[in-house]
């Protein structure tokens, strides 16, 4: 890997970590979940090929702390976090932005709320919940999730959460067979561990009662790919977006693997997204 230029930019709030590496039109990469820039490591070379490729640590995650770390994560502040690093990093022309999962969450609330600095999003699995009829289901798999965390822990509210968002009927072991990460990502999940409880405990509740305005994304939606993974059709992660490409009448993209892809099958992953990106 190229060694990335390393920033740190203050916002209101927290001190973002910030990679930057390449040459061209900006191209914002926003991490899911807990694994931050590095999440992109497998791809982020590829891409810096054409682009000026610039990944972050989401605020309160790994090298991007919280002035308190008590405070209420909301989905538009961390939308103003990405709109302050295209400020930075391209004051002067749109940029691409591609988000994945909770990461892609954010990408469509920047894209709704300062569409004048986009040219294009590729929104991964959002896992916009509240946009599908049986939305009611998912508000109560969540509060399932928090009453376990409280109660019982971590792991068995992780196992709870993983367990809702599988497609009906499928068989555990099979949904683990299929996303076995390579031993690089082993090694970067066992680094995260530590962010899971805020992971879980704070982003994943606040992020999935998120409603995004639709109407808004359907007007835009000539510069939004919505993108899912084509292992897994029918899991929660995947149906929001499969749910918004249909009402809006486009195509969504299929990515290798399933809703982590982007780590179990980086090269493929990232070919398409630079195919994604160019046309």
């Amino acid at each position: 890997m190229t060694d990335p230029t390393i920033g740190r930019l203050r916002v209101d709030g927290a001190t973002l970590h910030y990679e930057v590496r390449g040459r061209g039109p900006l191209l914002l990469l926003i991490p899911g979940g807990t694994g931050g820039a590095a999440s992109f490591d497998g791809v982020a070379d590829d891409l810096a090929a054409d682009h000026t490729v610039a990944s972050y640590d989401p605020r309160g995650l790994s090298r991007s702390p919280l002035d308190d770390p008590e405070a209420r994560q909301r989905v538009a502040q961390h939308a103003d976090d990405a709109f302050q690093l295209l400020e930075l990093l391209s004051p002067d022309a749109p940029a691409r932005v591609v988000g994945c999962s909770s990461g892609a969450i954010v990408a469509l609330h920047l894209l709704t709320t300062h569409p004048e600095r986009i040219e294009r999003v590729v929104a991964h699995e959002p896992p916009v919940v509240e946009v599908l009829p049986d939305a009611a289901e998912h508000r109560a798999l969540l509060a399932r999730v928090q009453d376990t965390f409280r109660r019982d822990g971590l792991m068995p509210a992780a196992a709870e959460f993983a367990a809702g968002l599988r497609r009906p009927g499928a068989d555990p072991a099979d949904a683990r067979a299929a996303t076995e990460p390579p031993p690089q990502a082993t090694a970067r999940a066992e680094r995260t561990m530590a962010d899971m409880p805020y992971f879980l405990g704070r982003i994943v509740p606040s992020f999935m009662a998120y409603v995004p305005d639709v109407a808004r994304l359907e007007a835009l939606s000539d510069r939004l790919v919505l993108a899912g993974g084509a292992d897994s059709r029918g899991e929660l992660p995947y149906r929001p977006a499969a749910f918004l490409a249909e009402r809006f009448g486009t195509e969504l993209i299929h990515f290798p693997g399933g809703h982590t892809g982007l780590s179990t099958h980086p090269v493929a992953f990232g070919d398409l997204l630079r195919k994604v990106l160019s046309t």
